[in-house]
Formats: C-alpha cells, sequence, structure tokens
C-alpha cells in the first residue's frame, strides 16, 4: 500500500501533518463532550444528587427531573427546563436540600413595639410553632430574641420541618396564625414612622422680608370729565385745563367757540 501511494507521487509526511492538525482540532472540540461525559459518570455513580432531589445552584434552583450522559435536566418552581452541563455540578457548589432526608429548617421572623412584654411574644410563638402539624418535637422549635432596631423589638421562631419541600407554605401558615394571636392577645406589630420637629422660637424670630415702609397710599377716584358734544362746543363751553404752549388762555376760548366749516 506504501508502494502504491510512492507511485502515485503523494507525499507522505504532508498527509502526516494534516492528520495530526485534525487530531488535535477534534481533541479541543470534543473536550467539553468528554469532560461532560465522564461528569455524567461521576454523577451516577457517586450519586450527590439524583432524580427528585431539590437542588440550588448559582443559575437557580429546582426539581432534578434526569440525569443524561451530557447534561442534567432541573425543572424550576416556574416550571421551566434548566438543562445545566454535568461537569458544572461535578466542579461547582451544588446545594442539595433532601440529599439524605427530607428534614429541613425553618425561620420566621416578626417584629414588635417597643415596650411590649418579651416573654409574652415567646409565648405566643412557641404556641404557633409547637401546633402546626408539619414542625418536629425534636428538635424542639425555640424563640430568638435577635434585639432591638429605632423603633421595635425583633424576634425569631426556629423550627425543623418533616418535609422541606412545604416550608413556603408553613412560612405563610405562621405569619396567618402569628397575626392572628397578636391581635388576639393586644400585641402591636410596628409600623416605621418619620417625624419632623419644628421650633416655633426660630420660625417667629425669622426677619420678614424686605419691603416699602409704610402702608400704601390709597387709591384716589377718578376725576369724571364731560363728555364734549357738537352743542356744547357751539354753545360757547370751554375746556378747563392749561392752555397748550404756545396759547394764551383767551386764545384758548377762542379756539374752543370757532366755527366749525
Amino acid at each position: 500500500a506504501l508502494a502504491a501511494v510512492a507511485a502515485v507521487g503523494l507525499d507522505l509526511s504532508n498527509l502526516a501533518i494534516v492528520a495530526g492538525a485534525l487530531s488535535v482540532g477534534i481533541g479541543f472540540g470534543l473536550q467539553n463532550v468528554v469532560n461532560n461525559f465522564v461528569s455524567g459518570l461521576i454523577l451516577l455513580v457517586e450519586r450527590p444528587i439524583k432524580a427528585g432531589d431539590w437542588v440550588e445552584l448559582a443559575s437557580g434552583m429546582g426539581y432534578v427531573q434526569r440525569i443524561n450522559v451530557r447534561s442534567t435536566v432541573i425543572e424550576t418552581f416556574d416550571r421551566a427546563a434548566l438543562i445545566v452541563p454535568n461537569s458544572e455540578l461535578v466542579s461547582s457548589t451544588v446545594i442539595n436540600w433532601t440529599h439524605q432526608n427530607l428534614n429541613g429548617r425553618i425561620i420566621v421572623g416578626v417584629k414588635v413595639a417597643m415596650g411590649t412584654d418579651p416573654r409574652q411574644v415567646e409565648r405566643l410563638m412557641l404556641e404557633v410553632a409547637r401546633a402546626h402539624p408539619m414542625v418536629l418535637r425534636r428538635p424542639a422549635p425555640f424563640v430568638l430574641f435577635r434585639g432591638y432596631t429605632e423603633y421595635a423589638m425583633s424576634f425569631e421562631v426556629r423550627a425543623v420541618l418533616r418535609d422541606v419541600n412545604w416550608i413556603l407554605n408553613v412560612q405563610s401558615d405562621f405569619y396567618f396564625e402569628i397575626h392572628r394571636r397578636f391581635a388576639e392577645e393586644g400585641v402591636e406589630i410596628p409600623v416605621q414612622r418619620s417625624e419632623i420637629a419644628l421650633d416655633a422660637g426660630a420660625l417667629a424670630g425669622r426677619a420678614a422680608p424686605p419691603g416699602p415702609s409704610g402702608p400704601p397710599a390709597p387709591l384716589q377716584p377718578a376725576t369724571e370729565v364731560p363728555a364734549l358734544t357738537p352743542g356744547s362746543l357751539s354753545g360757547g363751553a370751554r375746556l378747563s385745563g392749561t392752555a397748550p404752549a404756545g396759547m394764551e388762555s383767551g386764545d384758548a376760548g377762542d379756539a374752543g367757540t370757532g366755527d366749525a366749516r
């Protein structure tokens, strides 16, 4: 075969260079595919996650639907399919809420008005937590007094649930029941208010804006001027007032009684 190729006149060294370049390109192109394939085998053997687990990633959270050769399908809480490469599940941090069992902790925080009895708040919150059927008796729920803010006191009730998949529903039940019990016992839930303080003395001593001195002069009534008619002019009526420049008073009167021609 080599002799036949040589007889045709093909240079085997050129073919070797081309084959080497193709192998390098194919190797780089298949690197991610091989990485995801090997990562999928690791997931199937070690089983850090499995179908049905609730997982949380940097790209989102949801329930694992299936683990494929190249990627894993996760269904989010919005019912969207999140396709995650298997290499990301192996190399990055993954929170598996249901890895060993379904138990999970819930934390519910509330604030009450200043001056409320802290022990009363603790008693009411513990009664709410203990009465919920999803809360475990061991470990028992407990209440923490987290401190003060500018207008309220902060408390938290912490409990372990039988099934962490119901954490949002249980949290909502806690808030509904705590609100009802607080209303019955007269515990006030504060609302932040903004107060503005005005200094009356400073406002009274503020200088008035500059203006004209003294009260304004009263308005003078307008002088009524008799109407001029041809009859009044011909009858010898004169206009009172100062004569125009260059005319004497008599000239002004003569001008008013002249004939209109």
